[in-house]
């Protein structure tokens, strides 16, 4: 079995939800109370990341917020010279018509950067965001964070570009990304009309296939925001997606978000297509048709899904992955048809911009889940992951089919825990859920708390495709209703795993 989401090192711990900036000097970590701030060079990113160590030892957490304004000025000088301003009065994530005192708050902040950059405005020195409200900007000079913190209207101050922290020289990673067939156990799998296609043993132990008796997804619209999905894999393509015996009239969409270039400002697309294999794992997971081809089926294998290729893998670390996972959030807020957002993506402390789009989505009605978190073994005695921390998501990790209510063994728990799904077998790895591979033809193995977040959101499809009068509150109410602790809630696993026919009768 291939390794799944996050691979997290020894030091990566995992945190609270963002708090946002406040307009006075950061304070000060332990670590920083050595460094000679009048020093007129950027730190390196070795002291950066010793800063960043610390404070997830000490309180298990990071914030930017809690920084020296030199640390952070460094940190934006290592990231591309990038800074993302969070701008408007706390709580004012987004904003579809922007009022006059926003717009007033915004050109005073640009003047503020201008002031101290000596630059114009341009596309290679700004970037705005249309719905929320924040601004990407080229900063060089330290006087400009100093100025900006004491600026009126500054919700936060981030640097999105730093992508530095545990990750290879050159801030790229691939973590999550697995493009290649295995070999699955006819014993983790039965075989379902029409030609034998294939349904995982962990939809079982969520008695999926009894619910379809009563739901398959049917006119309800998922979007996925990962790495997109792939091209050369028939059965999520086109007409492949309406295979067997999922509706003729469903549709699968995709797009792209994610920038692939060196050019922080650069607006080229990369495409809708996976290169990764994580979100064609997940796409597979949640729709993949009921085929005629022998091949894997998905939960909700009527449903329609919008998928987006918001990342390179599923470790938020870089600064177009940011955007771009913002830029899906606020694309499928404003899609009337979208009544489900699946993330099985996360980085270790949060992300503002994210955190503004996924408010934004959740404004729109939207039922989103997100990844708890998957690591090492080594590491996974640690918490949630964001966006999974955020009281607007869902967060669901896996468990193994054990007798005793155990984690997988890459998995994350902790209080911010709402679901769980059976998806590995009990002290045996290898037994995860098959899925389509990348290719035609191809099958793979997937895990971790990615498969246990895309079969939860599958399950919601069937839900509120059983009941589409039904609001988010009562599709997550009914959810809650069928697990295995309801009314109660564990402090590791929420309310448990659920019962896919329970949910939909």
């Amino acid at each position: 079995m291939k390794k799944p989401l996050l691979k997290l090192s020894v030091l990566m711990v995992v945190f609270t939800m963002f708090n946002a900036c406040q307009k006075e000097d950061y304070q000060e970590l332990p670590q920083e109370q050595t460094i000679d701030y009048d020093q007129k060079e950027a730190l390196s990113v070795s002291e950066i990341n010793a800063i960043i160590n610390q404070s997830l030892n000490t309180t298990g957490t990071f914030n930017w917020k809690d920084v020296h304004s030199h640390t952070l000025w460094s940190a934006v000088v290592r990231g591309n010279n990038i800074l993302t301003i969070g701008y408007g009065e706390e709580g004012q994530s987004f904003s579809e018509i922007k009022t006059s005192e926003l717009k007033a708050t915004l050109s005073n902040l640009v003047q503020v950067v201008e002031a101290n950059e000596d630059y114009k405005s341009s596309q290679e020195t700004l970037v705005k965001h249309d719905i929320i409200n924040v601004i990407d900007v080229k900063v060089e000079n330290y006087q400009t964070i100093k100025a900006l913190l004491q600026s009126d209207g500054v919700r936060y101050l981030e640097p999105n570009g730093y992508n530095q922290y545990e990750t290879v020289s050159n801030g790229r990673s691939s973590s999550g990304c697995d493009k290649n067939a295995d070999s699955i156990n006819s014993a983790h799998y039965t075989t379902i009309s029409p030609n034998n296609a294939q349904v995982s043993w962990h939809f079982n132990a969520t008695n999926i296939p009894s619910a379809w008796n009563y739901s398959t997804g049917n006119g309800v619209t998922i979007g996925l925001i990962d790495t997109g999905v792939s091209a050369s894999q028939s059965l999520l393509n086109g007409n492949g997606f309406k295979d067997g015996y999922s509706s003729n009239s469903r549709y699968i969409q995709k797009y792209g978000t994610f920038i692939d270039s060196n050019w922080w400002w650069s607006d080229n697309y990369d495409g809708p297509h996976d290169k990764c294999g994580h979100g064609t794992a997940m796409a597979s997971t949640m729709a993949a048709p009921r085929n005629d081809n022998g091949m894997p089926v998905g939960v909700a294998y009527d449903a329609n899904l919008v998928a987006y290729r918001a990342t390179e893998d599923v470790l938020l670390n870089d600064y177009h992955e940011r955007k771009g996972v913002s830029e899906a959030l606020t694309q499928l807020g404003n899609r009337s048809d979208v009544k489900i957002i699946s993330m099985s993506i996360g980085y270790l402390w949060s992300i503002g911009n994210i955190e503004d789009a996924v408010k934004y989505a959740y404004s729109k009605g939207k039922l989103i889940f997100a990844a708890g978190g998957t690591s090492t073994s080594f590491t996974n005695g640690y918490g949630v992951i964001f966006p999974a921390t955020m009281s607007e998501t869902v967060a669901v990790t896996g468990v193994d089919d054990g007798p005793n209510y155990e984690r997988c063994e890459v998995c994350h728990s902790g209080s911010k825990i709402d679901f769980t799904i059976i998806m590995e077998g009990n002290n045996n790895t290898s037994k995860a859920p098959p899925t389509l591979g990348f290719y035609d033809g191809d099958r793979r193995y997937t895990g971790g708390s990615s498969v246990a977040t895309a079969t939860t959101a599958g399950i919601a499809a069937l839900v509120w495709s059983r009941y589409p009068s039904w609001s988010r509150t009562q599709v997550l109410n009914k959810l809650k209703q069928s697990a295995e602790f309801y009314p109660n809630k564990n402090s590791s696993f929420g309310y448990g795993n659920i019962d896919a026919l329970q949910a939909v009768q």
